[in-house]
């Protein structure tokens, strides 16, 4: 059934203020002393689940009052409730046929009106797609967007001040549709999936201090961390093939040696945000599981399938992941105003049918009317196993851009330096974590370019036998108006018991720091989150 312009914008925006109101219900802050955290937060834990039960049993009583149609899309894209014994076990796939779909433009959130991030880089896409029929088709399944959790915002990041301040509804919607399609794909009701949603999130990192790159959160580790919480997904590769390096992307699964991070991007000596080089490989016990590859400006189809052909694919293959999500930024296109690259629909849906991602998520890309309804139009149609080959963009003819041989040396090299350096990651791990003690400690500086930040951050990660640690980090922001300092600690969903513990003492100290404004606790091993604020003594439990 097609559904108007309209009546999608309203259904979205009235979804997103009911959920909103319960959300905050939810959530509870209590006013403390740092000696007497442990117990006051954990009364506030045991309210919040009474909170969950009865605002689901709301929610069934006035689902009965909608339409059969609309109860079951309800229940359909409904967060299951969390296993009692453990993660799910995720669905076999194996006779799924349909490619599932969600679109999202945001329609209220755009960074001005005028700024290429807006609602009309999926409004096209969208009219295209309708008006081609593809909705119609027997392969295609579309789903509806809902909120994500502020846990699952907290599972990935360290918020200031804290999430609803750079978690607008739209960004929590973008994010919760990924985690919509991430069910539907692990209950065997699709093949693979595609969130076309906005605003992206490949630039956002751990913590989050405001927009940069477009992105305030980071809706594919997101949805990385919930697959790994609910399903028990533990070994992930994500290709990044955004023009611009996935650095936000990077830096959250830096020191994971179960996510396979590969980028390739417009080499960051010519573009935003001027990173994503071949010697960063990963930390110290992930070295090796970060493959960047920086192309030349210019690099057509040619170019980028022969790197997909000779380095992805083999590495994938010997890696050997339990799912491969893409970040699909479409801004390689040869019309995308803020690149230099050559890419074409053809080049993209030929990608994507190598690649064959689980999932794809939409993020950069805004040559709105020349690019992104055909190459989106493209993607779909490779995905859902069916013909693209009519899906060209009006002006283009074939041959029109040929890889000059001096860029084709550049690529053979790049591929070679990455193939050897894949194949000797074991090595590199264990020459690294030879060169250290306990505690490893790396200097950053991060640019928020759109809100203006400059932030100083010093991350220590703990060189544990057992596992590979826990991390904190002392991040330092500089605005025009004031600075802001906080302290978070990060315990892995795999960390030993002796991590967990040092990494729990470690948060409870700096509670009484008072050069922190804000002290976070992260334990994904616990999925338990908090936030305490130091001047108002208040702590958030998520």
């Amino acid at each position: 059934m097609k559904i108007g312009f309209g009546k999608i914008k309203n259904a979205l925006k009235g979804g997103a203020e009911k959920n909103t109101g319960a959300e905050k219900k939810e959530r509870k802050e209590e006013k403390i002393e740092p000696d007497r955290v442990e117990e006051i937060t954990m009364k506030t834990k045991t309210s919040e689940q009474k909170s969950e039960d009865v605002s689901k049993n709301k929610s069934k009583n006035e689902s009965k009052n909608e339409s059969k149609n609309e109860s079951k899309n309800e229940l359909k894209n409904k967060p299951e409730e969390e296993p009692e014994n453990g993660p799910m076990t995720p669905a076999d796939r194996t006779g799924a046929k349909k490619t599932g779909l969600i679109f999202f433009p945001a329609f209220d959130w755009a960074i001005s009106p005028t700024h290429p991030e807006r609602e009309e880089r999926l409004l096209y896409t969208r009219d295209q797609i309708f008006e081609e029929g593809l909705m119609d088709l027997p392969q295609i399944a579309e789903y509806k967007p809902r909120l994500a959790d502020f846990r699952d915002i907290a599972r990935v990041h360290f918020c200031v001040p804290d999430i609803e301040a750079q978690a607008t509804i739209p960004h929590r919607i973008s994010a919760g549709s990924c985690l919509v399609l991430a069910d539907a794909l692990m209950r065997g009701e699709v093949k693979n999936a595609f969130a076309l949603v906005r605003p992206p999130g490949h630039h956002a990192m751990t913590v989050a201090h405001g927009n940069r790159g477009f992105c305030n959160i980071n809706n594919e580790a997101i949805l990385v961390e919930y697959l790994r919480k609910k399903y028990g997904i533990r070994r992930i590769a994500i290709v990044d093939t955004d023009v611009h390096h996935g650095d936000g992307t990077q830096e959250i699964f830096y020191n994971d040696p179960d996510v396979l991070f590969i980028s390739f991007h417009q080499d960051g000596r010519t573009l935003y945000p001027g990173s994503g080089f071949m010697n960063e490989l990963g930390g110290p016990k992930a070295l090796g599981r970060t493959i960047n590859i920086p192309l030349p400006p210019g690099t057509p189809d040619e170019g980028i399938l022969y790197v997909l052909d000779a380095l992805v694919l083999p590495i994938l293959k010997e890696f050997k992941p339990e799912l491969v999500l893409n970040s699909a930024g479409q801004d390689n296109h040869y019309t995308d105003p803020l690149a230099n690259m050559r890419f074409s629909a053809q080049g993209y849906a030929k990608l994507n049918e190598k690649l064959a991602p689980d999932m794809a998520v939409l993020e950069g890309g805004y040559a709105i009317q020349s690019a992104l309804p055909y190459v989106n139009t493209g993607i779909i149609l490779a995905m859902a196993g069916l013909d693209y080959s009519c899906v060209k963009e009006p002006d283009f003819r074939p041959g029109m851009f040929v890889q000059a041989a001096r860029d084709r040396q550049v690529l053979e090299e790049i591929v070679a330096t990455q193939l050897e350096n894949w194949k000797n990651r074991d090595r590199l791990v264990e020459a690294e974590v030879a060169k250290h003690g306990d505690f490893y400690r790396r200097k950053k500086q991060i640019f928020y370019d759109t809100d203006m930040i400059q932030e100083f951050q010093e991350e220590t990660i703990r060189m544990c036998p057992n596992c590979r640690g826990y991390v904190t980090i002392d991040s330092h922001a500089h605005r025009s108006i004031n600075d802001t300092r906080i302290f978070g600690v990060s315990v892995p969903i795999y960390a030993c018991a002796s991590c967990q513990a040092e990494a729990r003492e470690e948060y409870r100290k700096r509670l009484n720091y008072p050069e922190y404004e804000y002290v976070y606790l992260q334990d994904k091993k616990a999925d338990e989150y908090r936030a305490y604020n130091t001047r108002t003594k208040k702590e958030t439990v998520y």
